[in-house]
């Protein structure tokens, strides 16, 4: 077997792609396929093991996405990292009065395809420059690059989502633009290599997940609008 079509195989495997990842593929399958040419065994192997890495990282599996209203999705794949009472960014335009923020992380083994956590229209999309701190500090969330997407609900209200540049990503990309609609769990952008998302809840909704719980992009009920269930209690078993 040659070493394109070890890769091929490899990769197949990780389908769909996001088209995102093809030219970085590309890259990692091309410096691999030169240093076979090369004869340096030892570096084409790892080669591949990178190609395939990144093949896995900018994969885009399809969703079964809930539709009741009121119900807010998981926007990323990745670990409930925090859920706390915070100001909200300047740039979400929401009220500044303390709001439950929900913090997700994502990994470098993570999905990184972002996805709207529910039907709404984009009001405002904000970038802003900064620097690459851990995601997971708390800090992050005012000085890390960022995109800010504020949602408006059918209701009149307002929903924030905040994907935040970590440690080594170095480019966050949007798939949608302000005024757009949106249906919950449709694709709205993507960070490349480790990254956060914060969710800001409307005024009175409760978190129903809890910190260290697992969550799936445009699956995982993060709260529910419509619910007067209080904030749920958990713990590790």
């Amino acid at each position: 077997m040659s070493p394109m079509s070890i890769v091929n195989s490899i990769t197949s495997a990780f389908v769909p792609i996001h088209r995102e990842g093809y030219r970085f593929i590309a890259i990692f399958a091309g410096v691999t396929l030169v240093l076979f040419w090369m004869d340096m065994q030892a570096l084409a192997w790892l080669g591949v093991v990178a190609t395939a890495w990144c093949a896995y990282f900018f994969r885009d599996p399809e969703r079964v996405t809930p539709q009741r209203a009121g119900l807010v999705i998981s926007p990323a794949d990745g670990c409930i990292s925090a859920i706390e009472k915070v100001i909200p960014p300047p740039e979400l335009d929401l009220e500044r009065e303390p709001t439950t923020r929900i913090s997700v992380f994502m990994n470098v083994f993570d999905v990184h395809v972002n996805r709207s956590p529910l039907d709404a229209k984009i009001a405002k999309i904000t970038y802003i420059s900064g620097v690459f701190l851990n995601a997971e500090l708390d800090k992050a969330s005012e000085d890390n690059e960022r995109q800010a997407f504020t949602l408006e609900l059918p209701d009149g209200g307002k929903l924030g989502v905040v994907q935040i540049a970590g440690l080594v990503a170095r480019r966050i990309v949007k798939f949608v633009s302000e005024g757009e609609r949106l249906a919950a769990g449709q694709r709205l952008g993507l960070i490349r290599f480790g990254s956060r998302v914060d969710v800001y809840l409307p005024k009175g909704a409760n978190p129903l997940v809890a910190v260290g719980q697992c969550a799936i992009a445009g699956e995982t009920v993060l709260a529910d609008l419509t619910s007067p269930e209080g904030e749920r209690l958990a713990r590790k078993s």
